[in-house]
């Protein structure tokens, strides 16, 4: 058991590496990593004030804060009021910023796409369930559920 998790520990790090640098090499990513998350979570959720958006993604409120207040720069995001009359306003996606995501998903898709090119569909299908399984048990160990669509966003 001890080295197959230790070889589980080695290809996830060889996994960041790859995907960090295929994002920052890529031509058509034009998102940073934080603001593609944000703008993933917003696309789910819809409207979420900083402190959601910072419990939600594990970090600091003003990290969040200046992460958010470059995408409102960019016109990705909107400060709105709050719909229920909260004091905290809320942050909101625009067509712009889902257009972006949009953009940048189809990307990441394609890039995959050539990776896994060849695989068979029990090989794809076990792979997504791994990774399913992985990512379901952090949140849950983390209590911190991420929200899933019931069909993976086509763009």
């Amino acid at each position: 058991m001890v080295e197959l998790v230790a070889g589980i520990e080695y290809e996830l790090t060889l996994l960041s590496r790859h995907y960090i640098r295929a994002r920052m090499h890529s031509q058509d990513q034009h998102l940073d990593r934080s603001a593609y998350v944000i703008l993933g979570r917003l696309e789910l959720e819809g409207l979420m004030s900083l402190k959601e958006l910072a419990t939600a993604l594990r970090l600091d409120i003003s990290t969040v804060n200046r992460q958010v207040g470059a995408l409102v720069r960019h016109k990705l995001v909107d400060r709105v009021p709050d719909p229920d009359g909260g004091l905290a306003r809320k942050i909101r996606a625009t067509d712009e910023g889902l257009a972006a995501l949009r953009l940048d998903r189809r990307a990441s898709r394609a890039g995959i796409a050539r990776v896994v090119d060849g695989w068979n569909r029990a090989d794809l299908d076990r792979l997504r369930d791994g990774l399913l399984q992985f990512n379901t048990g952090i949140e849950a160990l983390e209590g911190n559920i991420w929200p899933r669509p019931d069909e993976p966003p086509v763009p």
